[in-house]
């Protein structure tokens, strides 16, 4: 889109950059309010329904503006005058409106497609909760693929042979999504909508605020409000001890009344234990997501300054003159992780299975955990194969110049893809493992919120990540030009900005640590389940 933007739309790379910054941020940041819809009015397959028409219309609307010339400015160079001309207001509303309507439906896609496909499973059954762990890591799987025939059949279409056309692909497979979607319309297990999750929570912390100053009962598992919603789609959950000052809002004062269902009369003045250990449930995982914001960045410099290491690194394949370009070497990332999914999910845990029979052999915390170890390995590559670049580039005879930046390392661009390997590595671990955890341990009306919570997660490490990079420029510089993060690879010393990140990675592992080892999983009451949705045909509110 960066390129679409700069050469059909003569946008400046600054126009265009935050144009792409402010479209992403808006999407990631729009999962939040795509899944308070689908959590409390439209339920996800009503959401995932308008979602999908809204990203189809968005992309018809993006590859109209590329087939018919009067919906873009003449090209640069194409028209009389060799000045280029400006995108009309017109033309850019007609953009603007497709990334409009692009915007709707990553707000609702992005939060509710990964959680409407695990409701189709039952997790009451081994076969259901088996297929729910698999589904996680071939979900990961699929999506990674995609991105990869993007990255690269699809981009190369764009790039070389017609923009109308490489966008007209991607719109017409949007179409058959769609298609796709409603013709199974019929089979699917529908959760319904319960109202809004979020008032729940805020009358718990409330009403916990104002019976702040009262003792809890000696026993307060057994005098303790404990009313649970025979309707709710929710599991009743077990008592706990953990946040023990929010089990005060379920304390029975003289003046609370009880309805005739054995509902409380004011839910603004007494709340059951079911609410607040749902409130439980959100509050434990916050800390896990702060981890995750922080790890989230050392894939942010494998999208990034990677690209600028390959740049001045010799990208020919063999003795020929092909070279790679610079922005594909991304895919070994995404390469490593879908040929490593496979390899784990019917091999590696199968052979675990057997050999220490338990279902569960290796817990959600512990491969999120490895995936942190990982990352810090691969900072620790980068930064040694960064150091091999730029000494070659200092030392040995360069590859002729890069515009703007600096002289090309005779160093080969493959030093570059074990660190990649390992980044798609710890992906496959934390990140799949972040996306499972948020599911099972948030509430069942509150699924939704779980999956947006993943990509607020992105959208607060990319702004971490500039923040890092902003302060690492000014507080390193040297003169007026040279610093750390300098444009000449060749001069500035990337790779103690990486050993920085490495640090900032063990830094946050230690924290994970400390959280997981006071983390309690959630627990259905007489249930060692994670997650408990019995008789989904005859208790609970699906169609």
């Amino acid at each position: 889109m960066l390129v679409y933007l700069s050469t059909m739309f003569n946008m400046s790379s600054i126009s265009a950059t935050n144009l792409i910054n402010i479209f992403n941020g808006t999407c990631n940041f729009g999962t939040l309010f795509g899944a308070f819809l689908s959590d409390t009015y439209l339920g996800r397959y009503k959401t995932l329904g308008i979602a999908s028409i809204s990203s189809f219309l968005g992309m018809l609307v993006l590859t109209l503006t590329a087939a018919f010339s009067a919906l873009h400015p003449p090209l640069c160079g194409a028209a009389e005058s060799s000045k280029c001309v400006d995108p009309t207001p017109w033309q850019l509303a007609f953009l603007f409106s497709a990334f409009g309507l692009l915007v709707v439906g990553a707000s609702g896609i992005r939060p509710c497609n990964l959680a409407f496909g695990a409701d189709q499973f039952n997790p009451n059954t081994d076969s259901g909760r088996k297929g729910i762990n698999s589904f996680f890591n071939w979900y990961y799987f699929t999506f990674t693929f995609a991105m990869m025939i993007s990255l690269t059949l699809i981009v190369y279409v764009q790039s070389n042979v017609n923009w109308a056309i490489g966008l007209g692909i991607p719109t017409f497979l949007m179409f058959l999504s769609c298609a796709f979607f409603f013709v199974g319309s019929r089979i699917y297990v529908k959760v319904l909508p319960e109202g809004s999750p979020l008032t729940s929570m805020a009358q718990a912390l409330v009403v916990a605020f104002k019976k702040r100053n009262l003792n809890l009962p000696e026993q307060p598992w057994s005098n303790l409000f404990n009313y649970f919603s025979p309707n709710s789609i929710n599991s009743k959950l077990a008592y706990s001890d953990q946040l023990r000052f929010l089990n005060k809002a379920s304390i029975i004062m003289e003046d609370d009344e009880i309805n005739t269902d054995g509902s409380a009369s004011n839910p603004w003045r007494l709340c059951s234990i079911q609410q607040v250990e749902e409130v439980k449930c959100v509050v434990r995982v916050i800390p896990m997501w702060f981890a995750g914001i922080i790890y989230y960045v050392v894939l942010a410099q494998m999208q990034t300054y990677v690209v600028f290491q390959a740049i001045q690194s010799n990208r020919r394949l063999g003795s020929g003159k092909f070279q790679i370009p610079a922005a594909s070497y991304s895919v070994f990332m995404m390469l490593s992780l879908t040929i490593w999914i496979p390899i784990y999910d019917r091999l590696i845990i199968p052979s675990l299975q057997r050999i220490t029979r338990k279902e569960e052999v290796i817990s959600l915390l512990q491969r999120i955990g490895i995936g942190m170890v990982l990352a810090i390995v691969t900072m620790l590559v980068s930064a040694l194969v960064e150091n091999h670049r730029r000494t070659l580039a200092l030392t040995r005879p360069t590859l002729g110049l890069v515009p703007r930046k600096g002289a090309i390392s005779s160093m080969s661009g493959s030093w570059l893809i074990p660190q990649l390997a390992i980044a798609g590595f710890s992906e496959a671990f934390t990140v799949i493992g972040q996306v499972e955890f948020f599911y099972k341990q948030f509430p069942e009306n509150m699924r939704s919120f779980a999956g947006s919570f993943l990509f607020c997660g992105f959208a607060m490490s990319s702004y971490l990540s500039s923040f890092l990079i902003s302060v690492v420029h000014r507080t390193t510089r040297v003169g007026e030009t040279e610093n750390w993060l300098s444009e000449d690879l060749n001069k500035r010393r990337l790779d103690y900005f990486y050993y920085l990140v490495a640090g900032l990675e063990i830094v946050n592992l230690g924290y994970f640590l400390i959280c997981s080892k006071y983390y309690k999983y959630k627990t259905a009451e007489n249930s060692t389940a994670d997650v408990a949705m019995v008789e989904l045909q005859s208790q609970k509110p699906m169609i």
